[in-house]
């Protein structure tokens, strides 16, 4: 018992790295062990954590930047929303402070290894960090089932329904990035790969409809202007800045830094490119060795790696205010998209590129998803808070009221997990429907790697 807490408790300590510091620890090892030269396997970890570090301080910056203007959004307008959008942060503190994330990290070691010797997957999925978007629904299972035995296979389960997706996300990767061996790792990311592959079919069918099209990679087309994040960067500041009464030095200010964000995202995200792609070549060769004919292999990473692609990050940037729009009018929804809002870049990015990186395609998936986002998360808040404040978060003494996420919170795989481990006969009824779609997607995958084959 005491070894199993000593066990605990230096995962624990792990974990209060941040993911851009323990990430290019864990590749060099990684590329240690599968025979990299230290030169090749230390730049590569370098290029992760800067990439990485790069990321989440623009974001940061990013929040800095618009947290006051929504907050003066709501001021000015007098909107009266009761639960405080936090981001993500809780919802990871909750998982690892539990006794599921630490049990989570050598369990879905053995399974991905299961899943790839029975060639059930072609993924390997080093993304450890995110593996608290699997325990998550572990713990909150534990914590109101009373059964850890519960909440694991309900970890494992979401685990593997994410490896899957992560399977089939890989030839959207390739072709949209140019990221050959890479795929998405994340729950939140790849999770409504099925829900954005119906939509594009139905889209499919509509004539005219299936023939717009704006695409921030290509250069020539009657939308050049917007190719750049930067000017939807403008034009997104502009209009929060004029919604929040700001003066011209406020509103410009706060235009150009958005802009500037904008910019800089994608180089970050082509750094991370560069930095595993030298590991995914190596782990492949090495793999191919123990297992034979095994070089489709990829290596499933946080979402950031294809951030260089800048439909993706105008999709993402047009959705806040968008969601925003929303978050006033819809019916239920008790927060403001705060914390989270700037993750709409990373939690549409697979569905953008699914969708050929048609930044209108990848709108029209967002506006029912990031609605159901706000619903969850509203409905969720109360067992978050409380979960919250068992493990020590605690935001602010004078804000009384509950806290959420607006896109982990409100994440529509994990709420119906939660409802299916709870034996709720609709949940349970839906299972056959996301069979059908997981059909849909495999059949969706296979055109698309024969289309890449094909060249």
């Amino acid at each position: 018992m005491i070894f199993f807490e000593k066990i605990i408790e230096a995962v624990k300590f792990i974990f209060t790295f941040k993911a851009y510091v323990m990430l290019p620890i864990i590749i060099f090892i990684f590329g240690l062990i599968i025979r990299m030269k230290i030169k090749d396997a230390l730049m590569s970890a370098l290029k992760l954590g800067v990439g990485f570090a790069g990321i989440f301080f623009v974001f940061k910056f990013f929040v800095e930047n618009i947290g006051p203007a929504l907050e003066k959004i709501i001021s000015v307008r007098g909107l009266n929303f009761p639960v405080l959008d936090v981001g993500w942060p809780p919802l990871a503190a909750i998982t690892w402070a539990s006794v599921i994330a630490p049990l989570t990290i050598p369990l879905f070691l053995l399974v991905n290894i299961i899943m790839i010797a029975t060639k059930t997957t072609r993924t390997i999925n080093i993304d450890i960090w995110n593996y608290w978007h699997f325990a998550l629904i572990g713990t909150l299972i534990q914590k109101t089932n009373n059964s850890l035995i519960l909440g694991l296979i309900a970890t494992v389960i979401i685990g593997i329904y994410s490896i899957k997706l992560s399977d089939w996300s890989a030839p959207y990767v390739q072709r949209e990035c140019d990221l050959k061996g890479i795929t998405i790792s994340p729950l939140s990311v790849v999770g409504l790969l099925p829900f954005a592959v119906l939509v594009n079919n139905i889209l499919d069918l509509i004539p005219g409809v299936k023939k717009i099209k704006f695409n921030a990679e290509e250069k020539d087309n009657k939308f050049e202007i917007l190719n750049e994040p930067m000017i939807i960067g403008i034009i997104v500041g502009l209009i929060l800045g004029i919604i929040a009464g700001y003066d011209i030095k406020q509103l410009l200010e706060l235009s150009i830094n958005i802009a500037a964000v904008m910019f800089i995202i994608p180089y970050f995200g082509s750094l991370l490119g560069n930095g595993i792609e030298p590991v995914s070549i190596k782990l492949k060769e090495s793999i191919t060795k123990i297992f034979p004919g095994r070089n489709d292999l990829v290596i499933a990473m946080d979402s950031p790696v294809i951030m260089k692609n800048k439909s993706v990050i105008v999709t993402g940037l047009i959705l806040m205010p968008i969601s925003l729009a929303i978050a006033f009018i819809l019916p239920g929804n008790k927060t403001i998209p705060l914390g989270d809002l700037p993750n709409l870049i990373s939690v549409m990015s697979v569905i953008v590129i699914c969708s050929r990186s048609n930044v209108i395609r990848g709108v029209l998936i967002g506006i029912p998803i990031v609605t159901t986002y706000m619903l969850i998360a509203s409905y969720f808040a109360p067992l978050f808070t409380e979960l919250s404040k068992q493990v020590g978060v605690v935001y602010s003494s004078s804000y009384p009221g509950d806290i959420t996420a607006f896109t982990d919170g409100g994440n529509q795989v994990r709420y119906w997990f939660f409802y299916m481990f709870k034996g709720n006969i609709v949940a349970l009824a839906i299972i056959p429907v996301v069979l059908a779609l997981f059909y849909l997607t495999w059949k969706n995958y296979k055109k698309t790697m024969q289309e890449i084959e094909e060249g």
